[in-house]
């Protein structure tokens, strides 16, 4: 597009409302070739398997191209500045053939000079194949984000639209070669960090910041720890990240995946419309417990027993439990092909074993070695007697053999991970032998069961086992791995827990999101070094985020009187919203005072979240629903009721226009991190807070009423 004169304020609007409504229009065509092509791939394909994989790729572009007509294809643009030798191309009439996708150049100013982009969710074109949106994620995009007045990258004009129910409504310009720079003052910008949450969680691709689009903006290489306080948008960070390194690098990511890991499965629920909105359908997402679900959890350890399951010294621990099956040859083999009888040594016996144990390869790779090189020797034999190579067919028999096959149960006796996590757990001896100089007698008494199931299948697992049989799948097997992970919530990871991620990370890089001060677990992180050199990242760059965006600067600053009770390192966050409300009030009656506080809060657009103590949950969800207020499923993030009550150890990463935390000294007292568990809930409110209570708030807390 080339820039033309100015035009009056609402013939400018409807132009920018004619070019949104062209671009839909264009979506709309590029999504019926693609759903054409999908229809008749099988017909065009040379085979089956090319019909296989084209039937996959057309329908993944398929799913890509969907619109969202509540939300505008573009909420930017930019207007870049007109160098002299183009402006005198324009007016002699010569065609403009400039770089339309906004592919890298070396200098923004000279590539794109004269021309004007709109930004948005992804790449638009026309029927010609120019573009009328741009991706985001494209390198001229950048500026969107980056450009300054006090280094402008070319731009002359950066536009921000506002927009309702996917129609235009305004626009606000920034003449950054004037020197004019809105920031957070933009009236839009600040319209849509505040606009109210209902539903899934949304994505902020209209409001990154320039500290967060250089976290985005990673290589691909780079593992990157994000210390983030509340509301800083490290979660929105994370998953942009991926968004932005499956545009770059598409194929290789495709192919080796990307990986989302949360909390919980309600978290995962709240996140998981945003990489669809932005055009990325085919992101695995889990929890730690979907990762190390190898076994059905039916039972529950003790707490001081989970802890010592999750210690990292388990995993030496297990590393030996599996050596301890490897044995040294006993005897010399002999084995019989029906016409000769070939013999191995003791000797070359022992080389083998020797050989592949130093190796350090998986344990059943180990053993395939084993019988590879076995029948290695045997081959040698073979040809030196016959002067030739025996066949395929031979060479499998002869690994099939009872003599070769009885060496190997003997030397190398074949694992399962669970077989081997049951073993352990049954067999004192085994657990002595293997925890030998690791864990004292006391601690190796609370791992031994009491009563062991007799196989693995009967036994009744804890989730604590699911991370030991875990270990030991990943020092038995190879783990499939991924080309970049996401973690969110990453304080909460036990040093086990973190090598399980480890193990599906080991050749991709990953992006660590988290915030020392809610962390809740009993092996919760103080210092992210510990949980990097955990995950085998221990050179990842620590980034802090500490200006919020979303939680208001009154309810911070409430917030952060914990911090100096939470032992932890980490700078208070600051906010720049000043448009919140803080109200902390002791009650006689809590159910009452919650009802009515709730009906308050409903007079207001936006959500609101009623946070508790676990056992208080149901009795408010009862007075509230005597009350006839609905209230929603948690986990059911598309529920239409705007009322949801959460238990507090539910509810991080979670974000609710209007929070009501009922008698915090409950929270604080139902667990050991209690007060880590309330900074967390304090800080889940993006408009209002109201904190209700009949006994005495915690004493940081007490002066607040």
């Amino acid at each position: 597009m080339i820039l033309h004169a100015p035009v009056p304020l609402e013939d400018e609007l409807a132009a920018e409302q004619a070019h949104l409504d062209a671009s839909r229009q264009a979506l709309r065509r590029m999504r019926e070739r693609a759903e054409a092509l999908f229809a008749t791939g099988d017909k065009v394909a040379g085979d089956a398997y090319t019909a296989e994989q084209l039937g996959r790729h057309m329908a993944r572009r398929v799913a890509e191209l969907a619109d969202d007509p509540s939300t505008p294809l573009f909420f930017g643009r930019l207007d870049f500045g007109a160098s002299a030798p183009e402006a005198a191309a324009d007016a002699a009439g010569r065609p403009d053939h400039g770089d339309p996708a906004g592919l890298p150049g070396t200098d923004p100013a000279a590539d794109h000079a004269g021309r004007a982009y709109h930004v948005g969710r992804r790449h638009v074109t026309d029927s010609a194949g120019e573009p009328l949106v741009l991706d985001w994620r494209a390198p001229v995009s950048r500026s969107f984000y980056r450009a300054s007045a006090r280094d402008p990258q070319g731009v002359a004009v950066r536009r921000r639209f506002g927009f309702s129910s996917g129609t235009l409504t305004s626009f606000e310009d920034e003449h950054l070669d004037r020197g004019e720079e809105l920031g957070t003052a933009s009236r839009i910008l600040t319209a849509e960090i505040e606009r109210p949450r209902v539903g899934p969680m949304r994505d902020i691709v209209a409001t990154i910041q320039p500290e967060q689009d250089e976290l985005v903006r990673a290589d691909l290489a780079d593992s990157i720890c994000v210390q983030g306080a509340p509301g800083t948008g490290k979660t929105a960070v994370g998953l942009h990240r991926a968004a932005y390194l499956l545009y770059l690098h598409r194929e290789r990511l495709r192919r080796s995946g990307v990986l989302i890991v949360g909390p919980n499965r309600v978290f995962l629920s709240y996140i998981a419309a945003v990489l669809p909105a932005l055009g990325e359908v085919e992101v695995a997402q889990a929890t730690v417990a979907d990762l190390v679900g190898r076994v059905e959890v039916r039972a529950v350890d003790e707490p001081a027993v989970t802890a010592l399951k999750h210690d990292p010294r388990m995993a030496e621990v297990l590393r030996r439990a599996v050596d301890w099956h490897v044995t040294e040859p006993t005897e010399p083999i002999t084995v019989s092909d029906g016409s000769f009888r070939w013999r191995i040594g003791l000797d070359p016996l022992h080389r083998l074993v020797t050989e592949t144990r130093r190796e350090r390869l998986p344990y059943a790779t180990g053993r395939d070695r084993v019988r590879a090189r076995v029948v290695g020797l045997l081959q040698r034999q073979a040809e030196a007697r016959r002067a030739e190579s025996p066949g395929d067919a031979w060479l499998r028999r002869m690994g099939r053999s009872r003599p070769v096959t009885d060496f190997l149960d003997a030397v190398w006796p074949a694992l399962t991970p669970e077989g081997l996590v049951h073993r352990l757990l049954a067999d004192p001896e085994l657990l002595a032998t293997a925890a030998d100089g690791l864990l004292t007698p006391a601690e190796q008494a609370a791992l031994t069961w009491a009563k062991p199931a007799r196989t693995p299948k009967a036994t009744r697992w804890t989730a604590a086992d699911a991370v030991l049989v875990d270990e030991a799948a990943g020092l038995i097997e190879r783990p499939t791995g991924f080309g970049h992970v996401v973690v969110d919530e990453a304080q909460d990871l036990s040093p086990m827990q973190c090598r399980a991620i480890a193990r599906r990370s080991e050749h991709g890089s990953l992006t660590l999101l988290g915030d020392l001060a809610q962390g809740t677990a009993p092996w919760a992180a103080t210092d992210w070094r510990e949980t990097l050199a955990h995950l085998g990242k221990p050179d990842a760059v620590v980034v802090p985020l500490t200006v919020g965006f979303r939680v208001p600067a009154a309810v911070v600053a409430f917030a952060n009187r914990l911090l100096p009770l939470l032992a932890v390192d980490v700078p208070p966050a600051v906010s720049l919203r000043h448009d919140g409300t803080l109200d902390v009030r002791a009650v006689t009656d809590l159910a009452a005072a919650t009802v009515a506080e709730v009906r308050a809060a409903l007079g207001h657009a936006g959500s609101v979240g009623v946070i508790a103590a676990d056992d208080a949950v149901d009795e408010l969800r009862a007075a509230l629903a005597t009350a006839g207020v609905p209230t929603g499923d948690p986990e059911d993030v598309e529920a239409a009721a705007r009322v949801t009550v959460v238990p507090a150890t539910g509810v991080k990463g979670l974000e609710y226009d209007h929070v009501v935390v009922v008698e915090p000294s409950a929270i604080v007292a139902a667990e050991p991190r209690g007060l880590h568990r309330l900074y967390v809930v304090l800080t889940r409110a993006v408009s209002r807070l109201t904190v209700l209570h009949t006994v005495p708030l915690p004493a940081p807390l007490a002066d607040a009423g």
